[in-house]
């Protein structure tokens, strides 16, 4: 493989693993929240989240552009920040990250309310607090189903193209993935290299979705 190629698949890596860390922390937050309490307007932040799911990835990118663009409630902010988000590899980390959100909270949800509550009232009767009580009884018993919903998160974030071409544009050894790459190969007739580049996006995304069922697996057996 030539070394443009490794380029192309380092960035997508590396870009995917960033986004799939950035939603971690607000990803496992939210998903407590909505395994755990009920409130006015909650639908409302359920559907919210669930919307790139189901809305054209297309879509979602245009209302990322929107908000980050130089003229944008955002980008006008960042901008006097002197940070640019826009066609650059900020912009191809924030899409992958806004497209994988959902999927990481809905796996890491189904994980927190499998838990028995019985378990952590006890060790509330016993005079944990509500952090210890997460940290100590919550988090290590929906752990496989973090690690399943960050793995499959990230699987997602590798393929994302719709939301990335709107926000980072499609500009080779700048911001181009190697869903944006494959497209443009097969744009300019070199099939050759795009078939070879969609062969290293599938066996990294086959091997982060193995892996996030061989965990889940694991996870129903021991049940």
């Amino acid at each position: 493989m030539i070394t443009s190629e490794w380029q192309v698949v380092w960035f997508t890596v590396g870009s995917a693993a960033l986004a799939t860390l950035l939603i971690l922390v607000p990803g496992l937050a939210l998903a407590w929240v909505l395994a755990r309490f009920h409130w006015p307007g909650k639908a409302i932040v359920e559907t919210i989240t669930a919307l790139p799911l189901v809305m054209p990835p297309v879509a979602t990118g245009l209302i990322l552009l929107k908000l980050l663009g130089r003229r944008g409630p955002i980008g006008s902010w960042l901008e006097s920040l002197d940070l640019s988000i826009v066609f650059t590899w900020r912009a191809v980390v924030i899409a992958a990250a806004v497209m994988s959100f959902p999927l990481l909270v809905r796996s890491v949800r189904v994980a927190f309310e499998e838990i028995n509550p019985r378990l952590e009232q006890i060790a509330r009767t016993l005079g944990a607090g509500e952090m210890r009580v997460f940290f100590t009884i919550t988090l290590p018993l929906a752990a496989r189903g973090i690690v399943a919903g960050t793995l499959l998160a990230f699987a997602r974030a590798l393929g994302e193209f719709g939301a990335t071409v709107m926000l980072a544009g499609n500009i080779p050894g700048k911001t181009a993935t190697l869903s944006l790459a494959i497209y443009n190969l097969v744009q300019l007739g070199d099939d050759d290299t795009a078939l070879r580049l969609l062969a290293y996006l599938i066996a990294i995304a086959f091997t982060a979705v193995w892996l996030g069922e061989r965990v889940l697996g694991s996870k129903r057996r021991k049940q």
